[in-house]
């Protein structure tokens, strides 16, 4: 960061309630502890110093402080180098979000060992290839997915987080929890890329400066004090980044093992949380449920969506149904955060992905390598930040430009500078000798009354070279036929962007992190 993004960054720490100037050996201890420990480790261990009573977790066994979640890592880390485990091991967690995986992120930055976050959608080939090439030696999973280790070496040990019996809460309480020694080194952890075919790639990722976190609160406004209900799973870049920002601010966290629509807008109203952390797949369930105005929701001062991108037509819904919350945050596995649209940038420009927060660089070039800064013109997205990874764990990176990360995505800057996602560089179909960006389509489509959920893919055309074929997912009722809407895109749209065929299905498939499974998709027939 560049000394005026420090100070600005030290300024959004301390509105926030992050780091206070005025207790200098308790900012030095976070710093060190963030360094040493990693950024989840570090962020429960200022916790516990600094208010140990406060209350951190709520799950579906109950409530822990502060304080219980320290101890606990402690006891965890003894009970694993009683089994054999060290600072030189690798961790993988394969589970849902609920005190064991809180458990289990702790102990391994207080272990000192390396931390990777499986997917629960993995197949059973995808789940075995993660673990021969991230080394791990060691799983933590829920016992629901004990079949899913079928192909993994018996050399690797087991411990179970969630199930009959739990191995982690037997050596929770058969060891000490006193204090432990800082690590000598921080691990890090590996967070892998989205999708639930292939192999995903590995992003090792490591944060020493507490600084790093006024880029995501710089425009999302968590404060100490709220009470934040992560839908998101903690296994993926949404819901993780947000669950070490409530952790570091000594927020109270609330967690479900699974996504219910009803049961997190029953959370929400019973905990009076002030923060909601979802994908757009869980807004679109959450605003369809009937019951939804029949329950106080007015405590939330931020509903946060991330993860995928968030149609337009949904993103207005959720403030006509919530009021001025909304915050929109657009980064990427590998570069973290690039964008937030706050409430008044969707408000002024809707569909938006919003401004870059500080310390946050966000650039567009052509297929020249040449910036493009003409507001409504199409260009690659570069980002720069301290949160970017520096390479896959398996090989590898990402395109960069002058120092900047690609996130793989088009899009384009309005007048104001906001930033607009077209779609990704290689989800842009050539029809015909016409660039069409599916996500245009499916927002326009996604707007009208009766349609309740849409996804498009390009397919093979003999005479086109590709043509648009959208997925369709009525609401309950509804009647709309294909000619319907393709004479709607062709009135509102240019005539090449018409979709060529248009498929009904009765729900989309989805990843386990919510977003739309395009391989299924173009597999049907």
């Amino acid at each position: 960061m560049r000394l005026a993004d420090r100070v600005r960054a030290v300024g959004v720490l301390r509105r926030a309630g992050m780091l206070d100037l005025r207790r200098p050996v308790l900012t030095a201890r976070t710093s060190i502890s963030i360094r040493r420990l990693g950024a989840i480790a570090g962020a429960a261990q200022v916790g516990a110093r600094r208010s140990p009573d406060d209350l951190a977790l709520i799950d579906e066994l109950g409530r822990l402080t502060y304080g219980e979640v320290d101890r606990r890592a402690n006891a965890l880390v003894r009970g694993w180098m009683s089994s054999g485990l060290g600072p030189a091991d690798v961790i993988g967690v394969l589970c849902r979000d609920h005190r064991g995986v809180v458990d289990a992120m702790v102990a391994c930055g207080k272990l000192g060992a390396r931390l990777v976050l499986l997917n629960t959608g993995f197949s059973k080939v995808q789940l075995a290839d993660v673990a021969l090439r991230e080394g791990i030696s060691a799983l933590v999973f829920d016992a629901e997915f004990e079949d899913l280790l079928s192909l993994v070496p018996s050399t690797v040990q087991r411990f179970v987080a969630w199930g009959p019996s739990s191995d982690l809460e037997e050596l929770i309480a058969a060891h000490s929890s006193a204090p432990l020694p800082l690590p000598k080194r921080q691990a890090g952890m590996v967070l892998l890329t989205g999708g639930t075919t292939g192999t995903p790639k590995g992003a090792p990722r490591q944060v020493r400066s507490p600084l790093m976190a006024a880029q995501f609160l710089d425009r999302v406004p968590l404060r100490r004090g709220d009470v934040v209900h992560i839908a998101a799973p903690t296994f993926h870049g949404t819901g993780l980044t947000q669950f070490i920002m409530a952790l570091a601010l000594g927020a109270t966290i609330v967690v479900r093992r699974r996504f219910d629509a009803l049961g997190t807008v029953e959370s929400v109203a019973t905990h009076r949380a002030t923060a909601l952390i979802v994908v757009p797949t869980m807004l679109q369930r959450i605003l369809a449920l009937d019951e939804l105005a029949r329950h106080d929701t007015s405590s939330l001062r931020v509903i946060m969506s991330a993860g995928a991108l968030l149609p337009t037509d949904l993103g207005n819904r959720v403030m006509d149904a919530f009021g001025p919350v909304l915050h929109n945050l657009y980064g990427s596995t590998e570069c973290a955060v690039a964008t937030v649209a706050m409430p008044a940038d969707w408000l002024a420009a809707p569909g938006t992905a919003g401004l870059p927060p500080v310390g946050c660089q966000v650039r567009l070039y052509d297929e020249s390598a040449r910036v493009v800064t003409t507001p409504g013109v199409t260009g690659r997205i570069f980002v720069g930040n301290g949160l970017s990874f520096g390479g896959y764990s398996g090989g590898g990176h990402k395109d960069m430009i002058d120092g900047l990360l690609s996130t793989g995505d088009l899009g384009h800057l309005d007048t104001g500078g906001r930033l607009f996602v077209d779609g990704r560089d290689d989800d842009m179909i050539v029809s015909g000798g016409e660039n069409v960006f599916p996500v245009e389509v499916e927002n326009l489509v996604e707007a009208m009354p009766g349609v309740a959920e849409v996804a498009s893919i390009g397919v093979a055309d003999e005479e086109f070279g590709q043509r648009l074929r959208l997925f369709v997912v009525l609401a309950a009722g509804a009647t709309l036929s294909e000619i319907t809407i393709r004479d709607h895109v062709r009135e509102n749209l240019a005539r090449f962007k018409v979709p060529r065929e248009v498929v009904f299905l009765s729900e989309l498939p989805r990843t386990a992190t919510g977003k739309v499974a395009i391989r299924e998709l173009a597999a049907l027939p």
